[in-house]
């Protein structure tokens, strides 16, 4: 018999052991990092309330309790009786049976008042049907992507328990080092932004942590190849954690399943569903370049198969000597900065993700209190000596300024943004300012994925900020709602009929100008002086967006390409007014990333500066050593730090 068979053996002797006489065990799995009771008593488990918490507490497991198939009410039945114990208020627009776990997908307007009160209306669903009840939003602005990702989760499920059951023993593995060490290889964005990847080793466990791409530097991807990294194949890694779903920490996350990978991908929900939208556009843009796509969409299905998510704050067994907590990075949706708790106590890491510690009109800032960390790896975008952000309210009246000079020439403001996170804060600012008064009420026009991320967003308001949680919840205070938001879904025509009329604002995807359809509004409004071109986010070193905004307004037609009507034989005019208006950055400033560490308690033992050019990644990591006297590092990639 395996150790994990007897493992649970034992499990299943101790939690019989555990339960009152009339409640009986029929079976007890691991699905990844949970263990799974099936019982032929569910309604019983769920009248006693607390059982399966004081199970959980004195087994040090997350515990899910299903029923046997055996016990199943049909479900034409229970679909009645579940609607009796629902509060109609909830909005319930689906119920999905599966017989072969006992489980019920609820979706609702507002799956608060399905889950109730600590968990009172799913209990008694539990009591009254015997199903275990699972709640869904319905998204309130319709999404593709959220519905593309449920069903076919949905269609995958024998296959995705397969996976989970394979996940789960190899979590509870035996442990079979008696070495203690840790190391942490850098694989990417070291000295540079871009192409985010790590490997973080125990005796037990290798886990890659991000696989990203470079910003405007097609073809560097991160030292996959390397002897110490994937040098012998994917198949030597236990788990990917993705930290959010930007481009540059989850674009290569697919190719690994082209090679091989067949594991766990640990992510929150968000971060999924984003990760879907972002590298199958990503892939979409690559066959409109005339590039060859590194992978298939297949495989990005692949990943989202592998994807286990987890919520802020939950602890999480990911290997035999590895638990897992994301918390909330204020950076973008589903962003985390990830805590790694190796060994029994041996030791703490973290790697911050992409963090911004302040709070914004979309998240509440970063989370940086942890029970203990002993090494930090901490992005550094903005680390610079002299990178010290707007303050937001300025930033915010300056933006305001420019949007009504433009408006006044009867020009347009063209704003670059990520689809994710800078757009939809932009969108809040403008909501207000014409709700308010503080500019003329205009079309925004949002163009690429803006709109689909943006009903992404409202799908989990959970992962918001609390004020903008409420008012999501409430469809007539709901701001992405407004009705100045115009999603453009007719391509080049309507682009053209918006360049030629009244004035507007334009938001539009890529942000740093390295394709997509801003590439299209630079052909058609490029040449008006009356216009202008507003840049709110980061430009990294070696993009269009970096070029333009350091005076370039000569643009060879061949870096616009095809869709903003180049050629590759002439020059683009850029006779439209460049702004750059600071202090919406998705990413915490100088000030903000010294504050992360140092409201950090206990501070960690050694800090490693990477996600910045070699300028911002010294200035930190110097700061840091002289201000808090902790050791710091600016690595290079393919460096190997070993703790112990």
């Amino acid at each position: 018999m395996s150790t994990v068979e007897q493992q649970l053996d034992d499990l299943e002797a101790q939690i019989t052991s555990e339960l009152p006489s009339d409640i009986s065990v029929s079976s007890v799995k691991y699905e990844g990092p949970e263990l799974v009771v099936y019982t032929r008593d569910p309604k019983k488990f769920a009248q006693q309330g607390d059982l399966i918490r004081q199970l959980a507490s004195k087994l040090r497991k997350r515990i899910t309790v299903r029923p046997d198939p055996s016990v199943l009410s049909r479900p034409e039945q229970a679909r009645e009786e579940i609607m009796n114990v629902v509060p109609e208020d909830a909005g319930v627009t689906d119920l999905d049976f599966h017989a072969d776990t006992g489980e019920v997908v609820i979706e609702a307007e507002k799956p608060g008042m399905v889950i109730g009160r600590h968990g009172s209306t799913l209990r008694e669903i539990t009591k009254t049907v015997g199903w275990t009840p699972e709640v869904v939003r319905t998204p309130p602005i319709e999404s593709s992507t959220v519905s593309n990702v449920r069903s076919f989760l949905k269609q995958e499920r024998d296959d995705r328990r397969d996976i989970l059951e394979k996940v789960g023993r190899q979590i509870h593995r035996e442990e079979m080092s008696d070495d203690e060490y840790v190391r942490i290889t850098t694989l990417g964005c070291c000295r540079e932004v871009g192409r985010a990847s790590f490997i973080l080793s125990t005796p037990e466990t290798r886990i890659l942590v991000d696989c990203g791409d470079k910003p405007g530097a097609e073809g560097e991807v991160p030292y996959l190849h390397a002897p110490e990294a994937l040098g012998a194949g994917p198949q030597t890694i236990d788990a990917v954690v993705l930290t959010h779903a930007h481009l540059d920490h989850s674009a290569l996350i697919p190719l690994l399943f082209k090679y091989g990978y067949d594991g766990p991908i640990y992510c929150t929900e968000p971060t999924r569903d984003l990760m879907g939208l972002l590298t199958l556009d990503y892939l979409d843009v690559a066959a409109k370049e005339g590039r060859s796509p590194p992978y298939e969409s297949e495989q990005v299905r692949e990943a989202i198969k592998h994807c286990i998510p987890l919520e802020y704050g939950d602890v999480t067994d990911i290997a035999p000597d590895v638990k897992l907590t994301f918390h909330n990075a204020g950076h973008i949706l589903g962003s985390a900065v990830s805590h790694f708790h190796i060994g029994d106590g041996l030791y703490n890491v973290a790697f911050s993700g992409d963090i911004h510690y302040d709070d914004t009109r979309l998240f509440n800032g970063a989370v940086n209190d942890f029970p203990r960390v002993e090494t930090l790896v901490l992005e550094s975008t903005y680390g610079g000596r002299n990178d010290y952000q707007t303050d937001q309210a300025d930033s915010e009246r300056t933006l305001k300024e420019v949007i009504k000079e433009t408006y006044e020439k009867d020009g347009k403001v063209v704003i670059p943004a990520f689809a994710v996170g800078r757009s939809q804060e932009i969108m809040l600012v403008l909501e207000e300012a014409m709700r308010s008064g503080d500019i003329p009420e205009m079309p925004v026009h949002l163009d690429g994925m803006i709109w689909e991320a943006t009903a992404i967003h409202t799908t989990y308001p959970e992962y918001l900020r609390d004020d903008l949680r409420d008012r999501i919840f409430h469809e007539d205070e709901n701001p992405f709602l407004a009705e100045q938001f115009n999603h453009i879904d007719a391509g080049e025509e309507e682009r053209q009929e918006v360049a030629d009329g009244e004035p507007c604002i334009i938001l539009s995807t890529s942000g740093m100008v390295t394709g997509g359809p801003i590439m299209s509004w630079l052909g058609h409004l490029g040449p008006d002086p009356d216009s202008t071109l507003v840049f709110v986010g980061y430009q990294a070193q070696g993009t269009l967006g970096r070029r333009i905004q350091n005076g370039w307004d000569e643009i060879p037609t061949s870096e616009v390409g095809a869709m903003g009507g180049g050629d590759g034989r002439g020059t683009l005019s850029l006779n439209m007014g460049v702004e750059t208006v600071d202090g919406f950055s998705g990413h915490a400033d100088r000030a903000g990333l010294e504050n992360f560490v140092k409201t950090m308690n206990p501070r960690p033992e050694k800090v490693l500066c990477v996600h910045g050019d070699e300028r911002s990644t010294q200035d930190l990591s110097s700061a840091l050593y002289h201000d808090y006297d902790m050791r710091t590092f600016a690595p290079k990639n393919l460096e190997t730090f070993r703790f112990l």
